[in-house]
């Protein structure tokens, strides 16, 4: 039965990014300062920077099933199952048509069709060399699709394309889901196998937003008046998410935190350019869904992606949506790992998530000369500042096209 009023709680975190394989690892590297992003070799263009993730796929998939599927379907399913072991949940005593997996995405199906256009090339174009895996592996759902089948899921399954939206996409359609009583459970998130085609690195490199620097780890530098671009990556999040009650019957449940808002707009302006307007109006429709002042928010985590514009105009629309919250903080987490895309709301949100109960905010690396045009109240840099409470995040995820999205988590606490 819909209750629009239920709380929606996340209870368990799965994910892979460029400096870890799990929440702790992740949580470690951010605090250490301790980025991963490695030159790659791209067909046709030589040497690119990219954020790579060294996950062990074969943990769930056997090398058939690798060869038949897509590697954002085997992010999905590794961050799946470790979702699930990290809540606790026996999903085979569960009716499973009763559990949804909603999935943010940036792009999907450029991959494969790039590499069966390769490969038939050298064949003269002769279609019997095109994979007869191909239609399945490069629909719009594949990555949803592959984590269903692969754990026998039978309720709904769908990627949301939102950009780089996409993970807080994946996480708020998970809410509403819940809250209309459409699902008991929810795997939620996003994923990212951006590294793996040509395209992406080609339009990025053509729009001079694509991220060169001598030392790999330093490519990445939002707000640093250096910055030059973006640092693509892979990667993956998912959440597993409950209703209260139910996460609540379970005396081994950790409750990372509680969704309390959230917020979804459009720039309507531009398909790259961004809106600062429009992304405070975003950041101002998730506080007044969760009913809280800008003041409520201990930390921002900021979508700022190492591109010039970018980044200001974030900051001019976090100087306005918090003039009146002087202890607000603010981090990035691009600046470890690059820009996982579909995957980035759902992976920096988890990598804040630990500041519940640590009550430090993660820093922003290398910034080694701050852009005046970047700099926000408490804007936490180089090294983690520990705060005497964390009781809120905020999510900052947007992308192009002009969608906005926000989301809010707040400490659990047993009465509001």
């Amino acid at each position: 039965m819909a209750n629009l009023m239920d709380r929606i709680v996340i209870t368990g975190v799965g994910l892979t990014a460029p400096n870890g394989n799990s929440l702790a690892e992740f949580r470690k590297n951010l605090l250490s300062g301790c980025a991963n992003i490695q030159r790659i070799d791209m067909r046709y263009m030589g040497l690119v920077l990219a954020g790579v993730c060294t996950f062990s796929a074969t943990d769930y998939q056997s090398k058939k099933e690798l060869r038949t599927g897509t590697r954002a379907g085997s992010i999905g399913i590794y961050c799946a199952h470790k979702a699930l072991e990290d809540s606790k949940i026996d999903i085979d005593a569960m009716d499973k048509s009763r559990i949804g997996i909603y999935v943010g995405i940036t792009e999907h199906g450029n991959v494969e069709t790039e590499n069966e256009v390769y490969q038939i090339s050298k064949f003269g174009y002769d279609t019997r060399f095109w994979n007869h895996h191909h239609n399945p592996r490069t629909v719009a759902n594949n990555p949803a699709g592959e984590v269903s089948i692969n754990l026998g899921i039978t309720g709904p399954h769908y990627t949301l394309g939102g950009a780089c939206a996409g993970g807080n996409l994946g996480l708020i359609q998970g809410v509403q889901m819940l809250r209309l009583g459409e699902v008991d459970m929810a795997l939620v998130g996003g994923v990212s196998e951006s590294i793996h085609t040509f395209g992406i690195f080609a339009g990025f490199k053509n729009q001079g937003a694509l991220a060169e620097h001598a030392d790999p780890n330093k490519a990445s530098r939002p707000f640093d008046k250096a910055r030059n671009g973006i640092v693509i990556s892979e990667g993956g999040c998912f959440f597993t998410l409950e209703r209260l009650e139910s996460a609540l019957a379970r005396p081994n449940a950790k409750i990372y935190g509680e969704v309390v808002g959230y917020g979804i707009n459009s720039d309507a302006e531009s398909a790259v350019l961004p809106c600062s307007q429009r992304q405070k109006e975003c950041v101002d429709l998730a506080l007044n869904k969760a009913g809280i002042k800008p003041s409520d928010i201990d930390i921002v985590n900021t979508h700022a992606t190492s591109t010039i514009l970018g980044d200001i105009k974030e900051c001019q629309a976090l100087r306005e949506a918090f003039k009146d919250a002087p202890n607000t903080h603010f981090n990035n987490t691009k600046s470890f790992i690059g820009h996982a895309m579909g995957a980035a709301g759902s992976l920096e949100l988890a990598g804040n998530l630990p500041a519940f109960e640590d009550h430090i905010v993660h820093p922003t690396i290398n910034v080694e000369d701050l852009d005046p045009e970047c700099a926000l109240n408490n804007l936490v840099i180089n090294k983690p500042k520990l705060l005497t409470k964390v009781d809120t995040i905020l999510n900052n995820s947007f992308g192009m096209l002009g969608i906005n999205s926000v989301v809010i988590v707040r400490r659990y606490e047993a009465k509001i």
